[in-house]
């Protein structure tokens, strides 16, 4: 396992002051103050509160992406693919969420990677709604609106930062079958 850097430790820092305040509400003096180092400091570690919101939400991003990815080229049927990227969003929200709600609240201050960002956003959506598209054409979904059942999908998906938190006892495997059964089987319903 990779050992944790100061500039790791700064990223999750900010990630969780990020969630707590806002990304426009956090100073870098209140960065430094929370890591108990003068703010003079971070900067030998990071050149800018930009710079630790774009490694938090491109990482983030592209991890989404790299999932669907591996997803739309497996052999899998479209329900299964549906419950993998239920299982995609639930591991990755449950091991950042502080960097899910950045991502969900603060993209659009991510400047010169926001070009970037909003390209894997829209990819991951059009891969995403293809999946529920070819579900209806092959039956394994009933025929219904796929922009309203992936909308449906995606809004409880990105929501999940600010329920799993609240959920101490939360066992991945057992929220990502729970979602699944929720989302797919009530949408095929």
């Amino acid at each position: 396992m990779k050992q944790e850097t100061r500039k790791d430790e700064i990223i999750v820092t900010a990630s969780k002051l990020f969630k707590e305040k806002g990304y426009s509400a956090v100073t870098m003096r209140d960065l430094a103050t929370a890591m108990g180092i003068k703010a003079a400091s971070l900067y030998n570690h990071i050149n800018s509160k930009q710079d630790i919101l774009k490694a938090i939400i491109i990482s983030i991003a592209e991890e989404f992406t790299s999932g669907m990815n591996a997803i739309i080229h497996s052999d899998a049927s479209n329900i299964d693919k549906l419950e993998k990227i239920v299982d995609l969003h639930v591991n990755i929200t449950s091991h950042n969420t502080n960097g899910m709600a950045s991502l969900n609240n603060d993209w659009m201050h991510l400047e010169d990677q926001l070009g970037y960002y909003l390209q894997l956003r829209n990819e991951y959506e059009a891969n995403f709604l293809n999946i529920i598209k070819e579900g209806i054409l092959s039956s394994e979904l009933k025929n219904s609106n796929p922009e309203i059942i992936m909308f449906s999908m995606l809004t409880t998906l990105r929501s999940l930062y600010l329920w799993i938190p609240k959920k101490e006892d939360l066992n991945a495997n057992d929220l990502s079958n729970s979602l699944s059964e929720v989302l797919i089987e009530g949408i095929n319903n």
